[in-house]
């Protein structure tokens, strides 16, 4: 492939991505957004003509044990902490963890990561994870029972009151806690919650049948999210209901394609389901290996949307008269650490609980790159160098490549005097004129697609380690050097401001705002990105001198609010590529004239005879 045919290749996709991008990451979200609300407000108008009453859920949906019809729904509060105050709670304590257990419904509902802050300032509150119901942005975990069809029997729901009846008033690590409700008909139910060193809940049910009959009850569980939580919409990671069900494999939702199925079942199967945030995460499980009906769902009936993912066990459990039994189920919320996930997996069987973590298209690669990350931070100290280490070491395995890609790009400029010969002795026959030329390529050894080779490789490496940049939890509030305290968030410098000195917020300026924030290190990515492209001299077609001329800037004001870890990795991996292209090309004889294709661009092109540039 001809050099520049090989560059109007490049350009023409890399404008491509421009404009799939803006599409993207603007115009498309923007128009979703309005559909969305259109189709809410809509739906909202007709139940409102209509006087259409809520369905009586069926006896084997958990919501139905939750939420019985007629039952008052949960109180509005103005604050978070409002509602924690208004029932009576066990508390949480653990290095990793705080929170309490809600007496009214015996839900996990409140829940907060002590090793991790909501900014880089120390003392900045810690994350809030799960928020009882009622509150803003309520989040909650719930175990429960479910009656079989037709049954009568009565079991706890959001607004029973359990007891404690354990010697622990406080759930940490190696002391559970264990609560008991009556239901004044012979049924007696125990729950004891156990926690470990991390983000793992261990929920043990007992039933005591003190009734003259066996009594058959379903066991499920499920997790509640109030509200359409902010997520950034980027194609490399999910962030939306979530989970594993055997054979269906890999169920990821957005929440705008849940509003619009509503509800989605998958029965008889096993597995695991819950939400996915960026760095954190909840999932309900049953011991592996057990049927369950699972459920993703999705409803504006009190007004608010309500997310919910849910299971209920395929096989009842019955106790006998006068017997008793138990079942046991667990709960993840915390941090989408890779290395607590991985144990979690080995040492309970779950189905790929790795996949809490959006490794991408390509995870045989991209899990293999976050090792090697974290290695070399483990020797390094440091994530941004890391990322830079890594760069070198994907430059390293590929400059062989490289480097014969050039040589037999130079072996066709050699004989370009040769391909043109053909071209016009043979310009009538486009069959013999193809043949002649491979003859020549095959005589001089010359591969023509070898120039694209190195480009097409290295693609889903860089993609890899660029996904594992952006998703990986390690690169929150990693400092690097300087200004840069931060390499999972945008560079906090702008030069619209002054760097500080001006203030106001240029982002809040209609229609181009979000392109508005442009730190120190875009600006050095798309110089670097400019000298790269001076290694050569520009094209002899205008069109496409334009497009390689636009294309840093272009791209500097589109990574301007990328995470800075990603702008510092295109910025290194831009300088050790002008590096390794100097060096191929002295290596085989080329004219290296970085520095007069520079001084070329700011000197005035001379006027032609006729007048005209």
């Amino acid at each position: 492939m001809k050099s520049d045919n090989r560059n109007v290749i490049i350009a023409v996709v890399l404008s491509m991505l421009v404009l799939f991008g803006w599409q993207f990451f603007v115009a498309g979200p923007q128009l979703q957004r309005a559909q969305q609300q259109a189709e809410i407000a809509a739906q909202q108008q007709a139940e409102q003509d209509a006087n259409l009453a809520t369905p009586t859920t069926p006896a084997t949906t958990p919501g139905a044990a939750a939420t019985p019809p007629g039952a008052p729904g949960p109180q509005t509060f103005e604050s978070r902490d409002q509602a924690l105050a208004a029932t009576q709670r066990v508390a949480i304590n653990t290095d990793d963890l705080e929170g309490s257990i809600n007496l009214t419904g015996a839900r996990i509902d409140d829940l907060r990561l002590k090793q991790y802050r909501e900014t880089v300032d120390p003392s900045s509150p810690i994350i809030t994870l799960l928020s009882p119901a009622g509150a803003p942005d309520a989040y909650y975990a719930e175990e429960g029972w479910v009656p079989v069809a037709g049954s009568s029997i009565a079991v706890p729901n959001a607004q029973s009151q359990w007891t404690v009846i354990s010697d622990n008033a406080t759930l940490s690590v190696g002391n559970p806690v264990t609560l008991s409700w009556d239901n004044g008909a012979g049924l007696v139910f125990n729950r004891t919650v156990s926690v470990d060193e991390h983000y793992l809940f261990t929920v043990k049910q007992m039933i005591q049948n003190n009734t003259g009959g066996d009594v058959a009850l379903y066991p499920y569980s499920r997790v509640v999210r109030h509200g359409t939580p902010h997520v950034q919409n980027f194609f490399i990671q999910h962030e939306g209901p979530h989970g594993v069900l055997g054979s269906n494999n890999l169920i990821s939702k957005k929440y705008s394609d849940l509003q619009k199925e509503q509800q989605l079942t998958f029965e008889n199967t096993s597995g695991w389901l819950g939400f996915s945030d960026k760095y954190w995460a909840t999932a309900v499980m049953p011991p592996a290996g057990t049927g369950i009906n699972a459920r993703y769902s999705w409803s504006n009936n009190s007004g608010y949307d309500e997310y919910q993912t849910s299971y209920v066990e395929t096989a009842p459990v019955t106790i006998a008269a006068g017997g008793t039994a138990e079942r046991e189920s667990y709960l993840f919320a915390g941090a989408k650490e890779e290395n607590v996930i991985a144990a979690y997996e080995q040492q309970y069987g779950f189905d790929r609980l790795e996949l809490l973590i959006d490794w991408g298209w390509f995870q045989f690669l991209t899990k293999p790159m976050y090792y090697l990350l974290t290695f070399l931070y483990s020797i390094l100290g440091n994530f941004g160098l890391a990322v830079m280490a890594v760069t070198i070491i994907v430059k390293a395995i590929f400059f062989p490549l490289a480097s014969r890609s050039y040589a037999s790009m130079a072996a066709m400029r050699r004989v370009q005097p040769e391909m043109k010969a053909i071209q016009e002795r043979l310009k009538d026959d486009r069959a013999a004129q193809q043949q002649a030329m491979m003859e020549l390529y095959k005589k001089e050894k010359i591969n023509p697609l070898s120039g694209c080779w190195p480009i097409l490789i290295q693609i889903p490496v860089f993609f890899s380690l660029y996904t594992v940049i952006f998703i990986s939890l390690d690169m929150r509030h990693a400092p690097f050097f300087g200004w840069i305290q931060d390499l999972a968030a945008p560079d906090p410098t702008n030069i619209f401001t002054l760097f500080g000195l001006i203030p106001w917020d240029p982002t809040l300026v209609p229609i181009i705002g979000g392109y508005l924030h442009l730190g120190v290190w875009p600006v050095i990515m798309g110089i670097t990105m400019w000298v790269q492209m001076k290694l050569n001299p520009p094209p002899p077609d205008p069109t496409q001198a334009m497009i390689f001329n636009w294309m840093p800037i272009i791209f500097t004001f589109m990574l301007g609010t990328f995470p800075a870890g990603l702008v510092i990795y295109w910025a290194w991996n831009n300088t050790l590529s002008v590096t390794q292209q100097w060096v191929i090309m002295k290596r085989h004889g080329a004219e290296v004239n970085l520095l007069g294709n520079i001084l070329d661009t700011f000197r005035r092109k001379p006027k032609a005879a006729d007048g005209k540039n």
